[in-house]
């Protein structure tokens, strides 16, 4: 399987990702900067973490108009995984690949540390290697993490299953502890907490690394049926 990490203008989580896939996972992975127009040769799609152009305007607003952008709109249609951590996830929400908008942090001020989540739906391919209701500890870094909708595009989320994991804590007031959320069709999923810093031993945590497998289980399942 091979992994795409797309970087943009002041990404700083993407070695990290790549790390997560190159040494964690042990599959194939590839920097793809923003100024790239397609992503045939990948996968999945990862976009990961950091302040894209410097989140002027808003957090993702100005990387959402990026060359790369029509291409992982696109590998999101066909139907590849496409993961969006912290920014990634900012940039998804702007992109319209998935509902809502981010805040600032309730309290106004940067939030950095684990914190405990829970595995809201399990059927997903992000999250099949989780048990439903598993609680998992996964490190958090952001400023603008208050996740918010209306209540019509809640009620929407509830009734699809498309809540993947909530807060088991009070981290950024975000709406009804969300801290990520999928797609209708289940292949895209944007995500605060960074499952990419806890792949590891080493660093005392490889709960984060139970996502990435989980995306290539579901993978080698769908190639095979219809290889």
């Amino acid at each position: 399987m091979k992994f795409a990490v797309i970087v943009f203008p002041g990404s700083n989580c993407d070695a990290d990702m790549y790390h997560a896939i190159k040494d964690g996972l042990k599959e194939e992975v590839e920097y793809v900067f923003h100024t790239e127009t397609s992503l045939d040769e990948y996968d999945a799609i990862l976009l990961p973490g950091g302040f894209s152009h410097g989140d002027y305007l808003r957090s993702g607003a100005i990387a959402r108009f990026a060359p790369i952008m029509p291409a992982v709109i696109q590998a999101a249609h066909e139907g590849k995984p496409v993961l969006g951590v912290c920014n990634g996830f900012q940039v998804l929400l702007e992109s319209g690949l998935l509902p809502g908008a981010m805040k600032r942090n309730i309290d106004l001020k940067f939030v950095c540390r684990t914190v405990e989540l829970k595995v809201e739906n399990n059927e997903t391919l992000f999250t099949s290697g989780y048990d439903q209701g598993q609680t998992i500890r996964i490190p958090v870094a952001h400023g603008e993490g208050n996740y918010e909708c209306d209540d019509k595009t809640y009620e929407s989320l509830r009734a699809h299953n498309q809540i993947a994991f909530r807060y088991n804590e009070h981290v950024n007031g975000s709406k009804a502890q969300i801290a990520g959320i999928v797609n209708e069709q289940g292949n895209v999923l944007g995500m605060m907490p960074h499952p990419e810093r806890a792949v590891d031993s080493l660093l005392g945590n490889e709960q984060g690394l139970t996502l990435f497998t989980s995306i290539l289980s579901n993978w080698r399942e769908s190639y095979v049926t219809t290889s």
